[in-house]
């Protein structure tokens, strides 16, 4: 069976190791996930985080996709979407996994919303080209509403969020209504997998 790691930059990823995901499946990764990881596709929507991406030649060792933009034709090897979705980075990227012809896709550190003080939740915070961790959670409605279009349009496939144990921060209740949507803890991924 063909399996999707779909990685956002959520904190609940945080304690899941990467590197033994591709011997299981393809991996899906957003924004600053190159400069310590190497997924099997990198999406970025974000012109900052694109030219930061660039800069550094990602683009040319792994498939880097993105929005169209007259400004990227100094960039060679990019890969764009036709027509552009105009979505966030985290549910594009669950886009084009969906589109590859994963039966079974996981999302990894889809955290939807801030922390638990309302603070952000990225593991990303405090670097270049992302907000302090002091900052205001981000506004997760277009998230949650992007991720349920794609789980509406792929009733046949399934997607299973890694959420931490015991906390309702991570709730998504607008997704459990979907029959190909369910959850598992960070620990039962990890069992799952041998991590």
């Amino acid at each position: 069976m063909s399996i999707a790691f779909v990685l956002g930059n959520g904190l609940s990823r945080k304690p899941i190791p990467l590197d033994p995901l591709q011997q299981f499946g393809k991996v899906y990764a957003c924004n600053a996930v190159y400069r310590t990881y190497t997924p099997n596709y990198l999406v970025a929507v974000d012109a900052k985080m694109i030219n930061e991406i660039c800069t550094a030649g990602a683009q040319l060792k792994i498939p880097v996709w993105t929005n169209p933009n007259r400004a990227y034709k100094k960039y060679p090897g990019l890969n764009f979407f036709e027509p552009s979705l105009g979505w966030s980075s985290g549910p594009t990227a669950l886009w084009l996994a969906s589109k590859n012809m994963h039966p079974l896709v996981f999302l990894l550190g889809f955290d939807f919303t801030g922390t638990s003080e309302g603070k952000l939740n990225n593991i990303f915070g405090d670097t270049p080209n992302y907000k302090k961790n002091s900052d205001t959670a981000t506004y997760h409605g277009n998230w949650n509403r992007q991720t349920s279009i794609i789980l509406q349009k792929n009733p046949l496939k399934r997607y299973i969020r890694v959420v931490p144990e015991g906390t309702s921060v991570f709730e998504a209740k607008d997704l459990k209504k979907f029959t190909n949507y369910s959850e598992i803890t960070v620990q039962e991924f990890k069992r799952r997998f041998h991590l």
